[in-house]
């Protein structure tokens, strides 16, 4: 029976109670599980990390189980023709030199179109499945069985920088956190002395937007990326001349002991245990940047291989920051960007910007992409590391089909473009989307750069609607208020 309380409130009987317990031990249980494999509903609202003030880098769960532990961009500024390179376009074969149907005198970003020009690299058949990519890259058209193509990408601006901001940021305009730092902010390292988000410039220079590509913006500082290269590490961590190994070890503990008893004394200052955070981060980075950097360790067979060697002083220099990116994905780098183009030297020179000359202009940048990356791309699959790291190829917008009215190139073209996707979380040899006949629109899919940044979350096991950051009144994501995770590319 169940007992009366003297006020009149009905309690538990010792059996009711027992039955109660266990069934809600049940609940209990179901709900761990559920969680544990990523399938409880959720209410759709803002998830933030749990970030400790004193160590706001410590690794932390994802929303569900991840695909991918780390990411590789790699982004090959000034816009890269997809149509000369990765999107095949029997027709445009076919209509060499005619008119394009409907845009007899179609005005784009620098003036008056002339006819369409078919791909100026002939396009094969590659690997087992037979996937067409062009001559221009042979050495990662080689590698095309293990790259997930989204033919139908699309970007909001068709000048450099805002498309540059978007690809990096999802924001055209400045003054937003880069993709890089977003994941830093909700997942942390694994690497307690390295950075957790490190890019790498091209050895010509910087993109157009510069620092815009791995700022943190308005998220804390302690989660941007952190800039160097393998011929430029990061400066003033060299212990100096007159200071034995010795000496340097004893005054950083004795600091660290001083650090201690100061934040003891006030405890709960957050901006203090941060300050100090940051400090013996620098400190841990002292020591193990330069290993990273040191390529004298690696194997003559892999220098070889990368082609850092290379006559060719921009080859080589790229070559060594891509064998530099795998260095720091084996180390558990959370987040590596690595560049290939620069506006430092000007069109033509430093970058994939094509307008006048660009068969000459590709061939040149060509012979610096394709054999390091291709190298990077075999060995982080050699190495096993591809099982669980995303790489991921990007250009700010398309090139158009025609050539632009008196010149030897093309004009920009955001309505439609290729990037590709390899490793965890990915389909293999896997074409997604398409653009029409000509390369000119995207047709069959259409994806935005939004969709690209909730994907790549997503595999990291994060739901980009929920990640979010407040600032200025307003709860700020990554895709604004967009994207939509492509489910077709997702293994």
């Amino acid at each position: 029976m169940t007992s009366i309380s003297p006020g009149g409130a009905s309690l538990l009987n010792r059996r009711d109670f027992l039955r109660d317990a266990s069934t809600g031990l049940g609940g209990i249980a179901l709900a761990a599980l559920l969680a544990e494999q990523g399938l409880l509903a959720n209410d759709k609202g803002p998830l933030r990390p749990d970030i400790k003030p004193d160590s706001p880098l410590s690794p932390r769960k994802p929303h569900f189980a991840p695909k991918a532990k780390r990411v590789l961009t790699i982004f090959c500024s000034g816009a890269v023709s997809h149509v000369d390179t990765f999107d095949y376009k029997p027709e445009l074969v076919k209509r060499d030199g005619r008119p394009l149907p409907g845009a007899e005198k179609l005005v784009t970003f620098q003036g008056e179109q002339g006819n369409l020009v078919r791909p100026l690299w002939a396009f094969k058949p590659r690997g087992q499945s037979g996937k067409m990519v062009s001559d221009l890259l042979p050495n990662l058209a080689g590698l095309a069985d293990e790259m997930c193509f989204v033919h139908s990408m699309t970007a909001k601006s068709n000048t450099h920088g805002p498309a540059e901001n978007q690809m990096s940021t999802g924001f055209t305009l400045d003054g937003f956190p880069s993709a890089g730092a977003w994941v830093s902010y909700a997942l942390g390292s694994e690497c307690k002395d390295l950075p957790a988000f490190v890019a790498i410039p091209d050895p010509r220079g910087v993109p157009q937007v510069g620092p815009n590509n791995w700022g943190s913006a308005f998220l804390p500082g302690v989660f941007q990326g952190t800039p160097f290269t393998a011929d430029k590490p990061i400066p003033n961590l060299a212990r100096p001349v007159n200071l034995s190994a010795k000496a340097d070890a004893d005054t950083r503990d004795f600091l660290q002991l001083l650090n201690a008893d100061h934040a003891t004394a006030r405890a709960g200052d957050s901006q203090l245990s941060a300050r100090i955070a940051s400090y013996e981060m620098a400190a841990k980075m002292q020591l193990r940047a330069a290993e990273v950097a040191d390529l004298s360790k690696e194997p003559k067979s892999v220098h070889a291989e990368y082609g850092t060697g290379d006559k060719d002083r921009w080859k080589s220099g790229f070559a060594r920051n891509c064998l530099l990116a795998r260095r720091l994905l084996e180390r558990d780098v959370r987040f590596v960007q690595l560049f290939n183009g620069s506006y430092a030297m000007g069109e033509g020179v430093g970058n994939w910007d094509g307008h006048k000359t660009l068969k000459s202009q590709y061939e040149v940048h060509a012979a610096i992409l394709d054999q390091p990356l291709a190298a990077l791309l075999a060995d982080l699959k050699r190495t096993g590391l591809l099982k669980d790291t995303l790489v991921v190829w990007v250009t700010e917008f398309g090139r158009m089909p025609t050539f632009q009215k008196g010149a030897s190139g093309r004009d920009h073209n955001p309505k439609g473009f290729t990037v590709w996707l390899a490793g965890a979380g990915v389909k293999r040899a896997h074409s997604y989307g398409a653009t029409d006949e000509f390369g000119y629109q995207a047709a069959e899919k259409t994806a935005t750069i939004y969709d690209l940044h909730a994907t790549i979350l997503h595999v990291l096991g994060l739901n980009h609607e929920r990640l979010s950051f407040y600032h200025n009144g307003i709860e700020r994501r990554l895709t604004d208020v967009h994207g939509e995770v492509l489910d077709g590319i997702l293994s």
